[in-house]
């Protein structure tokens, strides 16, 4: 259950699953070109990555995309596509809000975060600390995971990790 009180620097607590009635709309251009598996295993493809890489600023950047693209995941699922005119720049968070409100406080943490991510993918050094890349890792993997359970499609690691993936390919 989210909690309002969060503290600036920490994950918000595991959101409740409810549906909303009726899909919102969300201006065609905008949905993801995958279906919402892809996106998640793009997503755990991601965190793999970010684990792995040392400097800070990328780690940071590789669990920040991780995040987006479980995000795009609930877009796909959840949303229905509207034609509209494409004159307005609107990021995914903003359109989490509108398709899955029970992950706005996610979404709020994660778009907090997207200006920091702009910056260490531009190479600028000691945007962020060790420790806000691994704060963030951590993040969005709660966050992954609590996507894959949303739309009920659990990850199952592969038992070895090159194969993990393979099958959705």
């Amino acid at each position: 259950m989210p909690t309002t009180s969060a503290p600036a620097h920490s994950a918000p607590a595991q959101a409740t699953t409810a549906v909303p009635a009726q899909a919102p709309t969300v201006p065609a251009h905008l949905l993801p070109n995958r279906t919402p598996a892809q996106l998640l295993v793009l997503a755990r493809h991601g965190l793999t990555e970010a684990g792995n890489t040392r400097p800070d600023g990328l780690r940071y950047a590789a669990a920040h995309l991780s995040a987006l693209r479980a995000a795009a995941a609930m877009l796909a699922a959840r949303a229905r596509p509207a034609p509209t005119r494409r004159n307005r720049v609107t990021s995914v968070w903003a359109l989490l809000m509108m398709v899955a409100p029970e992950m706005a406080e996610w979404a709020t943490f994660f778009a907090a975060g997207a200006s920091k991510r702009a910056a260490a993918e531009a190479g600028i050094p000691r945007v962020v600390t060790a420790r806000e890349a691994d704060d963030l890792l951590r993040s969005a993997g709660q966050f992954v995971s609590l996507v894959e359970d949303t739309l009920g499609l659990a990850h199952q690691p592969a038992l070895d990790p090159a194969l993990d993936g393979l099958a959705a390919a």
